[in-house]
This record gives C-alpha cells, structure tokens and sequence, in this order.
C-alpha cells in the first residue's frame, strides 16, 4: 500500500501510474493476441465478427464498470482519512452489489445478443460468428469484475503493483489458450472466446488466494462480509454519473458500430484494427487519469488540498509527453501495425488512414483523460459525465452520420478527434470554475482554500 499525500506529487503519480500502465498494457495484450490470432488464422470475416462484439460487450458492462469506480474513489477518501474500519466495510460492499449487478448484466446480455447485432445492422455472414463469441466472452462476466474489482481496491489503497502480477498471469494464460483451441484444437472464433474467459477466471481465482493469505486488510470470506447501505449510497452516488457516462458511451460506440456496418466487411474489419490498437495506445492517459484520481481522492481526505494542482499539473506534463511520443510510432508505422492483424490490402489501407487522422489529435485526448481523473479522484463524476456524453451524441455520431454521406468512412474518422476537442473544454472549464471541490465524502462542505 502507498501513502499518495506526502512526497513530491509528480514522482509519486509517476510511480503509481506506472505498474497501473504496465498492467493495462498486459490486459490489453491478450485482447490484440486474440485479434491478430484470429485475423491471421481465421480470416478478415472472424476479425470483424470479434470488432462488432465489443461496442456491446462495453454497453452491458459500462453501467458496472462505472460503479466500481465510485467504490475505488470512495476507498481511496476513507483510506486517506485513515479510516481503516469503513475501508473494509466498503470493500465488501462493493462485492456483493458489483457481484449481483454483473450476473444480471450476463444473463440479460446473452438473452439480445443476437437482437442487438441485427438492431447494429451486421452483416449476416458475420452474425453467426459475432454471435459464439460475444455469447461465450460474457459468460465471464462475473469473474472479470471480481478480478477488476481486486485491482480497484489495491489501487485505492495505492498499491498498483499487485494487479501488475495477476495480468501477466492471465496474459500469458490467454495467448497460451489461444494457441491451443485455435490452432491446435480448431475451435474457431469460440476457441478464442474461451481464452479470454478461462484466463479471466484464473486471474480472479489467483488473486482472491494470494491476497486471503498475504494483504493486511483485504479478506474474501463470504461468511463475514457485510453489506453497508450508506457506504453503498456514496460508491454509487460518485460512481453512477461515471456509469451512466460509460453506458452512454458504450451506447454512442454501439451507433458508430452501426454506421461502419454500413460499409461491410472491409472498412468493419479495418475499423476493428483501428479501435484495438486505440485501446493500447490510449493505455498511458489511461494510467495517469487512474494514478491523479486516487492521488486526487487521498489528499482530499487528508485535508492535504495545496497538493491537488501541483498533482494535476504534474500529470498533464507527464501524460503529454508520452502522447507526442505514441504519436509520433503510431503514424511512423501505422502500415506495418495494420498488417500484424490481417494482410488484405483494402484492410491495411483503411486502417491505416484511420490511424492517421486520429491519432495526430491524440495528445488532445490525453489531456482530456488526465483532467477527468482529477475531477473523478474529487468524487465530481456529474458534470464530466454531461461533458462526455454531450461531446458524443452532439458531436461525434452526428458528424460521423453526417460526414460519412460525403467522404464515406473517412467522415466516421473526422468525427472522432472534433468530439476529443469538446470534451477537453468542457472539462477545463469546469475544472476552472472551481465546483468540484465540494464533492469529497470525507469533507462534503469542502471550504475553499485558493
């Protein structure tokens, strides 16, 4: 564990974003293992049915994902407060809701899989294929958030380092299965959905074992956990406008989706290529977002506020610099990342275009993420969930719906760095305006100091 309000703000973000970017970056990795398996193996129509699965597989489980936020956000407060008892009441409420919320979330996802694909207008070549996987990959759905769940809680408690071990586990274990069920026991497109489950699970089970034996404070028995309705109440109140947000989103992803499928399988399966390497390349600003957050929730609960800008200002710096960096690889090699994943020259052309125009904006989004960690760590998730579904619905898919009926997918690809620039204003200016410091749970009549 790490005390984030005392030390020189900057190195200790740095340090704790780290572990948590090596981590993301291993989780990230199996899930490209997957795709370049499957676009090399098992062809250009698999790699876009697995593409078309995640707009909804990120709509089922956004709602979740954004209340485990508000958990880790509330353990990091009550953390920095030193409050050891209603740490642990909160992590064992955040279980069993996060437990229930995503048995449900599978059930009701395999029941409209095949529902949402048509309402997506999926080619039916794909949906056979889109289908096996998405059906299979949520039957996980538990283990993955018990696995997140895990991380969230360590990183809360400022230890980013553990969950680092448990990806590279399930990483390994993922390539490993995939190998295995795809090419040696010719399981297809299932072959791959299995990897990801079985290799989820066995992350989860890994951690529950190594933490019950070794952490201080995190214990997983079913027999002594308790359910605290006023810690509930605070975990959704900061974590459900960041819920809403994710679901928002997922459902804007899910509309793009539906625009792409417009133009078939080629500019699907390129599209499929472009958004896997985006979720690697977004992993930096990712990592920082998460490290200002808890950075931001210790100190505020520390009553340690002097530190918060110095913190943001810090990450902004640092989270740039390596944006201008992935920049620079990404457009440099853009032809040759396209083509790890599949060799059809109307792929690798497509793809490549998209990486271009995206990601010579891509320090914006950057910028964009490492505000929105700093206004979540304050627990204000309200304002920036506004921002973030207004620059989506009111910017990116209407451009993209728009733009696509005159310069074809290239439009869809435009929309996307326009919305980016709406977004990082909004969250600036909010961030100017000073109201998000009055959301703490530990200081909810937070006293302006500046």
């Amino acid at each position: 564990m790490r005390d984030l309000t005392i030390g020189k703000e900057g190195l200790l973000i740095f340090r704790f974003a780290l572990p948590m970017l090596l981590g993301n970056v291993f989780q990230q990795f199996y899930n490209i293992a997957d795709s370049i398996i499957v676009g090399n193996v098992l062809g250009k129509d698999a790699l876009a049915s697995v593409g078309a699965s995640f707009p909804i597989i990120f709509a089922l489980i956004s709602l979740i994902i954004g209340v485990g936020s508000g958990f880790g956000i509330v353990i990091s407060q009550y953390y920095g407060a030193k409050d050891i008892e209603k740490v642990k009441r909160a992590i064992s409420t955040m279980f069993i809701g996060l437990g229930l919320l995503s048995i449900f979330m599978s059930v009701l996802g395999i029941s409209i899989s095949t529902w949402l694909f048509r309402l997506l207008d999926l080619p039916e070549n794909l949906l056979p294929q889109a289908t096996t996987y998405l059906n299979i990959y949520l039957l996980g759905t538990i283990t993955m958030f018990g696995f997140n769940g895990i991380s969230s809680v360590l990183r809360g408690l400022g230890d980013s380092k553990t969950p680092l071990v448990f990806l590279i586990v399930a990483t390994l274990m993922n390539i490993g299965l995939d190998l295995l069920f795809i090419l040696v026991l010719d399981m297809g497109i299932a072959g791959a959905a299995w990897a990801t489950v079985i290799s989820q699970t066995g992350a989860f089970i890994t951690g529950v074992i190594y933490l019950n034996k070794t952490h201080p404070i995190i214990h997983f028995n079913l027999k002594n956990m308790e359910f605290d309705w006023e810690i509930f109440r605070q975990g959704v109140r900061i974590g459900l406008p960041s819920g809403l947000q994710q679901t928002f989103v997922a459902m804007g992803m899910m509309a793009l989706m539906g625009i792409v499928n417009s133009f078939g399988t080629n500019v699907i399966a390129a599209y499929s290529v472009g958004s896997r390497i985006d979720s690697f390349v977004s992993l930096p600003a990712m990592a920082f977002s998460a490290a200002l957050a808890t950075f931001t929730g210790q100190n505020l609960g520390a009553g340690k506020d002097e530190r918060l800008k110095k913190g943001l200002i810090s990450t902004l710096f640092m989270a740039g610099v390596f944006g201008i960096l992935i920049t620079v690889l990404i457009i440099t090699f853009r032809t040759q990342l396209v083509g790890l994943f599949n060799s059809d020259p109307d792929v690798i052309r497509i793809g490549s275009e998209y990486l271009t125009i995206v990601n010579i904006f891509y320090l914006v989004f950057v910028l964009m993420f490492v505000m929105y960690g700093a206004l979540r760590g304050a627990g204000a998730t309200l304002i920036p969930m506004f921002i973030s579904v207004l620059s989506l619905w009111l910017i990116r898919v209407p451009l993209a719906a728009i733009l696509s009926k005159t310069y074809n997918e290239t439009g869809i690809w435009w929309a996307v760095p326009i919305a980016w620039t709406f977004g990082l204003s909004g969250a600036f200016i909010y961030y100017l305006s000073g109201k998000w410091k009055g959301k703490s749970v530990t200081r909810p009549k937070f006293i302006e100091t500046e």
